[in-house]
């Protein structure tokens, strides 16, 4: 047993985010999790299309990924510059969008810093966009889209644990690893896991099992904001609050107010769903 302890606490000791270097120029398994995290939910749309005779193609669903993951990736950024680091950035400007540091000397350094609400966010806009200018049905659309999202978040929160980042706050337990990057020799929860697990595979098997609910027609959109953020505001109280920000308000992280805003949406969400359907049987 504590051979394997021992294993478990430094896993992340034994891992290099770095698939290969030129110089100081690096690819890591991050930007590699993106890829297999749309790879993925793109597999399972066109599988629910052929499984399901829905009344989509290949060619639309090619032409609504072109447009998403670039509101995804902008927005993302977008959000983490607004929610987590503004200060910052308001100082490093050309940073924002740039992958390169121009404050201690000019470095290449990647682009650090994504938000999952900011993407999220900009992910809807862009999907309401399209379905606007190909003249679909959001709601309906968002029903045959969500249900395949969080198995490719999972890839994301994957991503963050092998970069040694976003991890969990002090514990005794002996589940608990040691992280390079927190700087200290206390063990931490592993939060990246947990939310890989809860937000992305455990969230997917809930969505993907109540999908032909007559139910959640039209309403999975909501209950994917109310689910996901339940599950995130309670990880949230084992994951380590961004050190630029700490705690917001009441000993709550930016994102548990995130989330609450994100559980409120969903709620409201179902409230005008549940009025207009009231008001057509009227």
């Amino acid at each position: 047993m504590e051979s394997f302890q021992s294993w478990w606490q430094t896993i992340p000791y034994r891992i290099d985010p770095t698939i290969f270097s030129l110089g100081s120029f690096q690819v890591k398994y991050y930007g590699l999790m993106y890829i297999l995290a749309f790879t993925t939910v793109y597999l399972l749309l066109n599988h629910r299309i052929k499984k399901e005779k829905l009344n989509y193609d290949k060619e639309l669903i090619e032409n609504y990924f072109f447009t998403v993951i670039l509101f995804v990736l902008v927005g993302g950024r977008l959000g983490y510059v607004l929610f987590y680091n503004l200060n910052y950035f308001l100082h490093n400007p050309l940073e924002i969008f740039l992958p390169f540091k121009f404050e201690g000397g000019f470095r290449f350094t990647g682009i650090a810093g994504m938000s999952y609400h900011g993407g999220t966010l900009s992910a809807f806009i862009g999907t309401y966009i399209f379905t606007k200018k190909n003249k679909l049905n959001f709601f309906e659309f968002t029903d045959f889209i969500i249900p395949a999202v969080p198995l490719g978040y999972t890839f994301g929160r994957m991503g963050n644990f092998i970069n040694g980042e976003l991890y969990g706050r002090v514990t005794g337990s002996w589940f608990g690893m040691f992280f390079p990057m927190a700087g200290d020799d206390t063990l931490r929860h592993a939060s990246q896991l947990y939310e890989a697990f809860f937000e992305g595979i455990f969230l997917f098997f809930i969505l993907w099992f109540i999908r032909k609910n007559e139910f959640v027609k039209g309403r999975l959109l909501a209950l994917y904001l109310i689910f996901y953020g339940i599950i995130r505001f309670m990880i949230e109280y084992v994951r380590e609050p961004d050190e630029q920000l700490g705690f917001i308000l009441f000993n709550l992280s930016m994102g548990q107010i995130l989330c609450f805003i994100m559980i409120l949406s969903g709620i409201v969400m179902i409230m005008i769903n549940n009025l207009e359907k009231h008001k057509l049987k009227a």
